[in-house]
């Protein structure tokens, strides 16, 4: 793909500054104290601004453009149908539903074979829990405090992470337990082994207490995605897969960051060899062109609905152009092995590369991922693995965070920060000389985060 030919307006991005200030009411923001840049454009791995400085995107957008902007196979496919049928109502029939549909399916694991569509993964996750309660006729969810599900309400209320304080009910309903997490275990253990085997039995302890009957569903991230890129160690969701068939909880996966070629797999379920009973997917399903989300069903679960009318459905459900973004971006994928890059740029570039950057800087506590799927966990001392920044920091208190995304952007990276952590998350398409051209970034990035180090 040629360069896009960056020519600065800065007349124009201050009249989008503008029109965004007057009327745009932007997420998880307080409205006075934001500075969005204004975006001229974007192509591949790369957007720029209006002023001509272009950004190297190792956030893929929100984690979802996987194979990276403006994608002329998608593009046009979106037109073609625009062209064809815009839009049709979700109880007809549509060719292009049934095909997006149809290659999920043949990709999901083990017989998650029906596709419920969304709008997106919050809106799958409400789902999900619906189905899992109506199918097992219990109330309870049981979902880990490292999370992020969705900011509608029941997705909201099963998050783990300071989103859900301002939006927490009682979280009705819900009961959260500690997923593993062996940097920061909360188990004491040392070992892998000793981390699953604690944090398995805590979950089984936890369903104990609860009572295993009014539970009718856990839900886990497959690979937590903006909680900091935790993989799960060996054995951990095996053991949950078991727990569930014991006590007949259902499980369910969330796939929505993790998905479509995120950790070199179509799905991040198959590094672990787990099939769930449902599982959301949202975000790479089609590089984010056009929303779309969805909930890929078992068999039994899909059988609880073959003559009880699922409560349920969207007016823009498998809507025709969000689906043949779909239909493209898995050709595209197939085509251009794009999860085999995932993979690839993982295991020879990333990972190793990383990897080195943590021996050079004393900010880097720990490297964690796979695939295009990576976290640093920045922290202040390696010792005592006290983060670069408290938890939930803001305003002063994150300011050696904040100095670390500034030096990222002044060397023409846009890096992904949540509290102590930078993740490398580009395009799963994303070439050898652009991810080492992140990695050279996030070098130079790094040397301002050291600067709060003890």
């Amino acid at each position: 793909m040629t360069p896009h030919v960056i020519e600065p307006d800065p007349q124009a991005g201050a009249a989008v500054k503008a029109a965004d200030r007057a009327h745009v009411f932007h997420s998880w923001s307080a409205q006075g104290l934001i500075d969005p840049l204004a975006v001229a454009g974007a192509e591949g791995s790369y957007f720029w601004d209006y002023d001509g400085n272009r950004y190297l995107d190792f956030t893929s957008g929100l984690v979802y453009t996987n194979i990276g902007y403006q994608h002329p196979r998608v593009v046009a496919a979106i037109q073609e149908q625009a062209g064809k049928l815009a839009t049709f109502a979700p109880a007809f029939a549509v060719d292009v539903r049934s095909e997006a549909a149809r290659l999920i399916a043949e990709r999901t694991p083990g017989d998650l074979d029906k596709i419920f569509f969304t709008n997106g993964g919050a809106e799958a996750v409400e789902n999900a829990v619906r189905m899992a309660r109506l199918h097992t006729g219990r109330t309870k969810v049981l979902s880990a405090y490292r999370s992020y599900h969705g900011a509608t309400s029941t997705a909201i209320n099963l998050t783990g992470d300071p989103r859900r304080w301002a939006s927490d009910n009682g979280s009705a309903g819900v009961v959260r337990f500690w997923a593993p997490f062996l940097y920061r275990s909360p188990f004491y253990a040392t070992t892998e082994a000793e981390e699953s085997a604690r944090a398995l039995q805590h979950l089984e302890d936890t369903i104990a207490f609860e009572g295993p009957a009014t539970i009718a569903a856990i839900i886990l991230e497959t690979v937590p995605g903006t909680a900091g890129i935790m993989t799960p160690p060996p054995g951990y969701l095996a053991g949950v897969r078991e727990i569930c068939d014991k006590y007949g909880i259902v499980f369910v996966l969330d796939e929505v960051m993790a998905g479509f070629g995120r950790t070199g797999k179509w799905f991040a379920a198959e590094h672990f060899d787990v099939v769930p009973d449902l599982m959301t997917f949202a975000k790479g399903v089609n590089s984010g062109y056009v929303p779309l989300g969805g909930v890929a069903i078992s068999e039994k679960i899909a059988a609880t609905f073959d003559k009880r009318p699922y409560p349920g459905g969207l007016t823009y459900s498998g809507h025709p152009l969000a689906c043949a973004a779909a239909v493209a971006t898995i050709h595209v994928m197939e085509d251009e092995k794009v999860v085999e890059n995932a993979a690839h740029i993982g295991e020879t570039v990333l990972g190793p590369g990383l990897r080195a950057l943590a021996e050079r800087h004393p900010s880097v506590g720990e490297v964690r991922g796979m695939g295009v799927f990576w976290a640093l966990d920045l922290v202040k001392n390696r010792e005592t693995r006290e983060p670069l920044v408290p938890y939930n920091a803001s305003g002063e208190a994150n300011a050696p965070m904040a100095a670390f995304g500034a030096a990222a952007k002044k060397n023409g990276l846009w890096p992904f920060v949540n509290m102590n952590r930078t993740h490398a998350v580009p395009a799963c398409n994303v070439t050898e000389a652009e991810a080492r051209e992140g990695l050279v970034a996030l070098d130079a990035a790094l040397s301002v985060a050291d600067e709060h180090t003890a």
